[in-house]
């Protein structure tokens, strides 16, 4: 799509907070998206991406996982491999939050040897959140300190030795 349309839709978005957090804003924020998706071309990629943001923004990941996978199914990898990257990390951290961790952990765990940009914290952060959820607390710890350690202005070896730590094979006594 056109610039105008992206930086209209970046304006609704920073106005986002003004929506106070009741279902009749809500509605009507994600009505506003629905006004911007009919812009769009049939068949593009970037609707039920905004769409399922919207969803999501507003507590109903149930509405925007089926939106996620529809924005992929239609190509949001060829018109944005950024936004395609986002739906992945958003799909995972929706799938989690309607029970299906796992799910969202298969979708995401690829993403870990995907090219590195910006998004890789996010990658991480929402598969320790799947790992939690699926009960494997040390590979999410792992996985969350491992992310955080670059960003420590000290400790930044330690720390990522002890992630490292936190998921190998522990020596046993005696052996």
């Amino acid at each position: 799509m056109n610039q105008d349309w992206e930086d209209r839709v970046t304006a609704l978005w920073a106005r986002f907070d003004d929506y106070a957090e009741e279902e009749t804003d809500e509605a009507r924020f994600r009505a506003e998206i629905d006004a911007l998706v009919a812009e769009l071309p049939d068949g593009s990629p970037l609707g039920p991406f905004e769409q399922a943001c919207a969803w999501d923004s507003t507590g109903r990941s149930d509405q925007a996982v089926p939106l996620y996978r529809e924005a992929l199914r239609r190509g949001l990898a060829d018109a944005s491999p950024y936004k395609a990257r986002r739906t992945k990390i958003q799909l995972a951290s929706s799938l989690r939050n309607t029970g299906r961790a796992d799910e969202g952990l298969a979708l995401l765990a690829p993403e870990l040897v995907a090219p590195s940009d910006e998004l890789d914290d996010p990658v991480r952060a929402t598969l320790a959140l799947c790992l939690s959820s699926l009960g494997r607390d040390r590979e999410g710890l792992s996985l969350a300190l491992g992310a955080l350690a670059p960003h420590l202005p000290r400790y930044q070896r330690s720390m990522a030795n002890y992630a490292r730590l936190l998921v190998e094979p522990q020596e046993q006594p005696g052996a």
